[in-house]
């Protein structure tokens, strides 16, 4: 599967602004539903947690897409 680069400027993000961030899903209520409805991995593992803070180097999993986060 292919992976997408994502810069971030500070260095972390919370889950929910990612997703939107890599264009993974469209809106804040939509990341709410795919994080609780157990469709997001990072790292491999489910996360249900919206403000789970992720850092460089972190790979974020959404219907068969995937994005890793990556310094600016």
């Amino acid at each position: 599967m292919p992976v997408d680069d994502v810069p971030i400027r500070d260095e972390s993000i919370r889950l929910g602004q990612f997703l939107k961030l890599a264009n993974l899903i469209d809106t804040g209520a939509e990341a709410k539903i795919v994080i609780a409805d157990g469709l997001v991995a990072v790292n491999g593992d489910v996360e249900l947690r919206r403000g789970r803070q992720l850092v460089v180097g972190d790979r974020v999993e959404v219907d068969g897409r995937s994005a890793r986060v990556v310094s600016q």
